[in-house]
């Protein structure tokens, strides 16, 4: 989808193809709060211009769009659900979590909620929501997503390089089969290093090559060090060990390559990198042997 501003992408699979979902952007002068693209085939993808996938938001919600990250996952029942960051009017510097839900995925989403739904405001706020279902232990339904420590960091490098350096983890919150009811509490399952720069985010899990497998990227998204890295675990709630870099600056021509998502429980995932103007997404396949991750162009 080279040439359309697509960031922070998501994808399902569905009867008839993929379905894909990305952050807001401002299309003929307009915002659209969830983009929407979609492919049969993984080879040719259709750009839904101007489609808003959740065309009303929240009345908690900020009225200025930052609608960031959605996600979307089949329930048992057909219907679908999709996670996203939003501003939140009352304390719009740090972001939260919430969800909506539509009958048919080619349908608007609805969120009738009256407050956030995961809103941890000192430390931060949360962004980076993304669903994950457990075929191989009952089809337990689950959700990961970030910290969003550098909004109230010290400065620096998208707000945290300057020390001390806040922390941005990563964690695994268990839901109902409604998508949405929390169950027990949040499990830290990542944080950020040294070496991740100002923090984690954009988590994703799948399950590959007999593995839990959590994608996520570090260093400032603005800038060409931004990457997607991963890590690997026995059992979903860890623990994770760091595997490396799986895509970086100059891997298959690209800039910044970050924010990968996975089709749940498959091998098909899409992320986003930068040109001088936009962040286009890319879809590739993905294989893992030995317990290293492959990447393969679509």
């Amino acid at each position: 989808m080279g040439g359309v501003n697509f960031p922070d992408p998501a994808v399902i699979k569905t009867g008839d193809g993929w379905h894909l979902f990305s952050t807001n952007a401002v299309i003929d002068g307009k915002w659209v709060h969830i983009q929407r693209a979609f492919t049969p085939d993984w080879k040719n993808f259709q750009f839904k211009k101007g489609v808003d996938a959740l065309p009303v938001l929240p009345k908690w919600a900020d009225p200025l769009p930052r609608v960031w990250a959605p996600d979307v996952v089949r329930l048992d029942d057909g219907s679908f659900i999709m996670y996203y960051t939003v501003a939140y009017r009352a304390r719009p510097n740090p972001h939260c979590l919430s969800y909506a839900t539509s009958k048919n995925i080619n349908d608007p989403f609805v969120d009738n909620s009256d407050k956030p739904w995961i809103c941890p405001l000192e430390a931060g706020g949360a962004i980076d929501i993304a669903g994950f279902t457990d075929e191989k232990n009952g089809h337990k339904r689950w959700v990961v997503y970030k910290i969003d420590g550098n909004a109230i960091g010290h400065g620096g490098a998208c707000g945290n390089t300057i020390a001390p350096i806040v922390p941005t983890p990563i964690l695994l919150q268990q839901v109902a089969q409604d998508g949405h009811t929390l169950i027990g509490n949040p499990t830290e399952i990542l944080t950020n290093i040294a070496s991740d720069g100002p923090y984690v985010e954009a988590p994703a899990l799948t399950y590959l090559g007999g593995k839990y497998v959590l994608f996520f990227s570090s260093q400032c998204y603005m800038g060409p060090k931004y990457d997607i890295q991963y890590a690997v675990a026995d059992k979903i709630t860890g623990p994770y060990k760091r595997s490396g870099r799986l895509l970086g600056t100059g891997d298959l021509g690209l800039s910044g390559p970050g924010g990968l998502d996975v089709a749940i429980n498959g091998d098909h995932a899409v992320f986003h990198a930068h040109t001088k103007k936009i962040r286009p997404s890319y879809a590739v396949t993905l294989s893992m042997k030995n317990g290293v991750v492959r990447v393969a162009a679509a």
